[in-house]
């Protein structure tokens, strides 16, 4: 049943890439919904800097939410926020939904990567809180997988982690790709190189350091790359400070690979992009992903893929990219020395080629196929 004038809201407190992929996903899509459809109406949560700041079509009217996601605050304000504007429909773009709220609500569910993940080494937190707040994860991800009218997830391999797990009703679950950036122009080709005094030939990673990114085997196989190279090869690690960078820099120094690696902070969109297309791949050693947005920007961009060959990567970047085992570094290595030997014809083919076919991602599509899952909800109303 497909309704008109429905009442939408969306949970959008975590707009912005400060948020990296999940911020992204909500840019994304609350951007693309006020372009695509003038005939629903839509309430946006935000937080302070982005209530402020965006300006939206009159069919969409902007809340203040500001208190922050994880938070006892969430759980407590963020369903009287919820009551007070009564929507047909709530949109929550990450798990954190409150486990009282008993209105109709779909839930995206990026990954289950906090299920697999255990232990302190994936944590700044002490041993103790860590365990009392690892039970709160699983109390609000069990009930917001368990109550929602449908789950949203970004992947067929995701969607079959998730119907798995839960013993779910795959119908509950529909899959929506997400987009791939336009990282803007390259006027100056090599202006990006000079200013942050990088040599060719180089590697690059852009995203977090979090344990299952899996650097500490990059690192480890750029140089194990360099014993057999006369002409050394860097690697260029593109991601916001935190204590994960900090860790990664300790690594860096107890393995002495300072004259390999450099790791730059974050990055405007230009910027990356350059980085990308200067590079001689962008190399993605992850263990665990929902989507793998970083290689569709890099594809786009202009350069080569590796990665590592877990099923979502499979699936989402098909026969595009370069595969290698992430669990051990020499088959890295392998996948790097592929890059390096390519001949100019190969490589420019394979990116012309990827170019093409990363079109096939798009966040208007993804907002469209989303639109369309909350008409088919209409009949709950």
């Amino acid at each position: 049943m497909k309704a008109s004038n429905l009442k939408i809201a969306i949970d959008a407190r975590m707009y912005g890439l400060e948020h990296t992929g999940i911020g992204k996903y909500i840019m994304e899509l609350t951007l693309k919904l006020a372009e695509i459809d003038h005939i629903n109406n839509y309430i946006l949560i935000l937080r302070e800097k982005f209530y402020k700041s965006l300006a939206f079509p009159e069919n969409f009217k902007k809340v203040k939410g500001e208190f922050r996601q994880y938070s006892l605050k969430e759980q407590l304000l963020l369903p009287k926020i919820l009551e007070r504007e009564k929507p047909d429909l709530v949109h929550f773009p990450h798990f954190n939904v409150p486990i009282f709220y008993r209105g109709n609500y779909i839930v995206t569910i990026h990954d289950l990567l906090m299920h697999k993940q255990k232990g302190f080494q994936a944590t700044t937190l002490t041993p103790a809180v860590y365990m009392i707040k690892r039970q709160g994860y699983r109390l609000v991800f069990d009930t917001a997988v368990s109550h929602a009218v449908k789950i949203i997830v970004p992947s067929q391999s995701v969607k079959k982690e998730l119907v798995n797990y839960y013993n779910l009703n795959p119908e509950k679950v529909a899959v929506t790709y997400e987009g791939v950036s336009d990282l803007g122009a390259d006027n100056s080709k090599e202006r990006n190189i000079e200013k942050y005094n990088i040599k060719k030939p180089f590697f690059i990673f852009i995203g977090n350091a979090y344990p299952h990114k899996n650097l500490k085997r990059l690192v480890e196989a750029i140089l194990a790359l360099n014993t057999e190279r006369d002409e050394k090869a860097m690697l260029i690690i593109v991601s916001a400070r935190n204590i994960f960078i900090n860790k990664l820099e300790g690594l860096i120094s107890d393995l002495k690979a300072g004259a390999y690696v450099k790791i730059l902070g974050f990055l405007p969109d230009k910027e990356v992009g350059s980085l990308y297309r200067n590079s001689s791949a962008f190399v993605f050693p992850t263990t665990s992903e929902g989507f793998g947005i970083p290689g569709l920007d890099a594809f786009n961009a202009g350069t080569l893929v590796l990665a590592s060959e877990i099923p979502v990567l499979k699936e989402i970047y098909k026969k595009h990219a370069i595969y290698f085992n992430p669990f051990d570094f020499s088959s890295i290595v392998k996948a790097m020395e592929t890059a390096l030997s390519m001949s100019k014809e190969e490589r420019d083919a394979r990116i012309a080629e990827s170019k093409d076919f990363v079109k096939v991602y798009s966040w208007n599509k993804m907002a469209q196929e989303t639109l369309a899952i909350y008409e088919d909800c209409a009949s709950l109303r």
